[in-house]
């Protein structure tokens, strides 16, 4: 199942994680997930599944029904983000958003400024 094999890899890759990373998001071993990765082994519906939870596509996606839709390099990046939030406690989250939401008013006050020059 080649298949799967380089959809997992190219995903990890896309969000810029190692596949120890992946291994760990999904609650797998690190030695579990490279069978998969090297195309040994395949993974059975519910590990399936919880792989494509941690890696934020998919079960077809992985297993290569149909085309990966195209994305863009933001929605990577906010694919990314996304994958990295979901490990983190509450408390953390709390202040990943507030200073994220910092930033973007920042950004905006940025951009209002220099369309009234």
């Amino acid at each position: 199942m080649m298949v799967f094999a380089n959809r997992l890899r190219e995903r990890a890759a896309e969000l810029g994680i190692a596949h120890a990373e992946a291994a760990r998001r999904a609650g797998l071993s690190e030695r579990r997930f490279g069978h998969y990765v090297t195309g040994l082994r395949e993974p059975n519906l519910v590990t399936l599944v919880r792989i494509a939870e941690a890696l934020q596509t998919r079960p077809d996606d992985l297993l290569g029904f149909g085309e990966p839709a195209e994305t863009s390099a933001r929605s990577k990046l906010v694919d990314r983000l996304i994958s990295a939030a979901r490990l983190l406690s509450d408390d953390v989250l709390e202040v990943v958003a507030v200073q994220t939401e910092a930033l973007a008013a920042s950004r905006r006050m940025t951009t209002t400024a220099a369309e009234t020059q």
